[in-house]
């Protein structure tokens, strides 16, 4: 199996679908070589001991897949489309592992015909028709039964329903190999704040984030967390606030903080983080505390579509919150799709 990655996620979900037996005993890791501080990513990786068959290098995008096993993270990726589409034959499967709440548009999207272009990419014709092309292989891959979801998000009862009606296969997991590994420093503030990137991508009015972090502050001593894509001139207002210790961006936050201690908790806006934390840190008696988005905090630049999907991000991070269940195994999975 060869997984190809291009963000600290990707790496840590490509890591977690070889390790829980999703794709076979060998895989080789691909971590994309023009993307800024991933080589630092797979350094922490690899300092927490890969399971065994696992290999991870630093190398450029494909230009095509192999023929048989693929797993990617971003399936929205011009490279990874351009390299579907040019492959003279599509993978025999292919495995799309999380990055961000992108596996949660790629499902609704595969549901409805959609082409597979991200939200909020400009429309242009030529990237809706790739777009196009490589949902339709993807498709065609999925009837053969070759097409899985690996995923630590909660996806909605209909979805799943759908997914299998077109041969899609949804393979759970809880961080099952990351939570087996020997804990971790971490904060030693009650209080962890996540950043988000909403406000450096000038989705957010930076003034109303910033006073947001500041009121959680008043409740006590707290470690803000940059987001990897994050305003250093946000984190320079808040590390004049005080009761706020600014971090470093660094390594993914699932690595970072998975050495909390029951009684701490984590506040974060609407992310993926906030459903994978709660996979692993609430059964460990760490508080997650995902917060909405006010409407008067979105700026000009925050389309409909995306406070609609964020407002759904939040949603299913509040249930994950509520109940942080372990994902069954393949076998269970293909047992119950039987």
């Amino acid at each position: 199996m060869t997984a190809f990655v291009e963000s600290p996620l990707q790496l840590l979900s490509a890591v977690e679908a070889h390790a829980a037996g999703h794709a076979g005993a060998r895989t080789r890791v691909l971590a994309r070589a023009d993307v800024p501080a991933l080589s630092g990513d797979v350094d922490a990786v690899r300092a927490l001991g890969l399971p065994p068959g696992l290999d991870v290098d630093v190398a450029p995008a494909p230009r095509r897949l192999p023929h048989d096993v693929v797993v990617v993270g971003d399936p929205f990726a011009g490279a990874f489309q351009s390299a579907l589409v040019r492959a003279l034959r599509p993978p025999q499967r292919i495995i799309v592992v999380d990055d961000g709440l992108g596996i949660l548009d790629l499902a609704h999207r595969l549901t409805s015909g959609s082409s597979l272009v991200r939200i909020g990419a400009p429309p242009g014709s030529l990237r809706f028709g790739l777009g196009a092309l490589a949902a339709l292989r993807m498709r065609r891959v999925a009837e053969d039964g070759g097409l899985s979801l690996c995923t630590a998000l909660p996806l909605d009862p209909d979805l799943r329903a759908w997914l299998r009606l077109l041969g899609i296969d949804v393979l759970e997991h809880a961080f099952g190999w990351l939570r087996g590994r020997p804990a971790a420093d971490a904060p030693a503030e009650p209080t962890v704040v996540l950043g988000s990137a909403l406000a450096a991508d000038g989705l957010l009015h930076p003034d109303r984030y910033v006073a947001w972090v500041r009121g959680v502050a008043a409740d006590g001593p707290v470690r803000y967390v940059p987001h990897r894509r994050h305003d250093p001139r946000i984190s320079a207002l808040l590390e004049q606030a005080p009761g706020i210790e600014v971090d470093a961006p660094g390594a993914p936050v699932e690595l970072r903080l998975r050495g909390l201690r029951p009684g701490q908790r984590v506040v974060t806006l609407p992310s993926a983080a906030a459903l994978t934390l709660s996979r692993l840190l609430v059964p460990r008696g760490v508080a997650v505390v995902p917060h909405a988005v006010p409407d008067a905090w979105w700026t000009d630049r925050a389309t409909p579509e995306l406070r609609h999907r964020l407002r759904a991000a939040h949603e299913l991070a509040t249930l994950a919150v509520a109940s942080p269940v372990v994902g069954p195994s393949v076998r269970e999975v293909r047992a119950a799709a039987s």
